[in-house]
């Protein structure tokens, strides 16, 4: 056999069955060709859209990826999808978890211009009351109470204080930014934290020029996103009367807080109450929390001001006796 007849079958043996003359005279193929550009982008779309989507909720990637799908990519309608769920899921465990004892919790006071809101909110354990969801649901209880104080068309000649229940709490709305009830939102938290809560109560107070509201609390921590909310385990207001405005009326206001707190008295009482007895009750017949050679009433008198009502809130308080019961 030739030399080339021998190149030639070892040719074809190496590339298969085409005779290397074929093999020649073909042009070669193309490899296949990836057009990445727009798959790219809409995949880069997608991802931006589902981390914006996980960025506003909070929700998990998986149920954020399935709003997306359900809702044909639509941000907004994810978001609404995603609440509803929720809501439902929210709704289904608080049924489950109704009953159990909601002892901690966490108590909110917010101030804006004349008007003060003091909110109760109850949860099982300390752990979730130190919760960021926990204290956003704080928050929107004490935006609520606040709206619907401010939503109340009255002259003021003299101070208005107020109090919710539970059930006239949870019917508030949930604010501008939020659809839905108080209750709503408590289901909503109940479902991300799974434990049960209890809207407890709110009390606000208005005043008019010539009226101060002092105001303490006690483990005080800020809001996380509102600077002028303050979450505690004990909360007081302290109406005040003034003839002339005081610069050190915001300290005065914040060491009566501290004295209703601690002393827990049920009345004001007057500057002639003789301490001791049943006076031991009234606000200004106390020794005075932060100098117990003095009265309260001995404190005050000096100062310029006349302590008219006060607003004190325990977290907890009442379930034990509750219980007792």
């Amino acid at each position: 056999m030739s030399l080339l007849r021998l190149l030639r079958v070892f040719l074809v043996a190496r590339t298969g069955s085409h005779p290397v003359g074929s093999l020649l005279r073909q042009s070669p193929q193309p490899r296949h060709t990836f057009h990445a550009g727009p798959r790219l982008s809409a995949s880069a779309s997608s991802k931006e859209l589902l981390m914006k989507l996980r960025r506003n909720t909070g929700y998990s990637f998986v149920n954020c990826k399935k709003a997306l799908e359900t809702c044909g990519g639509d941000l907004k309608q994810a978001e609404i999808w995603l609440h509803k769920q929720a809501q439902k899921e929210g709704w289904s465990k608080a049924a489950k978890l109704q009953g159990r004892k909601t002892k901690e919790g966490l108590i909110g006071l917010l101030q804006e211009g004349n008007t003060t809101v003091l909110v109760e909110v109850n949860c099982e354990t300390d752990f979730v009351s130190r919760n960021l969801k926990f204290q956003q649901l704080v928050q929107q209880v004490a935006l609520g109470t606040m709206m619907h104080c401010q939503s109340l068309k009255d002259q003021l000649s003299t101070y208005s204080k107020g109090f919710l229940n539970s059930s006239e709490l949870s019917g508030l709305p949930a604010g501008p930014d939020r659809e839905g009830s108080l209750k709503d939102q408590l289901a909503l938290a109940i479902g991300k934290l799974g434990e049960n809560m209890t809207l407890k109560r709110a009390a606000w107070v208005k005043v008019p020029s010539g009226f101060y509201v002092g105001s303490y609390v006690h483990g005080a921590m800020q809001s996380p996103s509102l600077h002028n909310l303050v979450l505690g385990k004990y909360g007081a207001l302290v109406i005040c009367e003034t003839s002339e405005q005081k610069t050190n009326l915001e300290d005065i206001g914040r060491r009566l807080g501290q004295h209703v707190v601690g002393m827990a008295p049920l009345s004001v009482g007057s500057l002639d109450d003789e301490p001791g007895g049943e006076a031991e009750t009234k606000m200004l017949s106390q020794p005075y929390l932060l100098d117990p050679s003095i009265t309260l009433g001995q404190y005050v008198q000096p100062q310029g001001v006349s302590v008219v009502d006060f607003v004190r809130f325990e977290c907890g308080e009442g379930e034990e006796a509750a219980e007792t019961e």
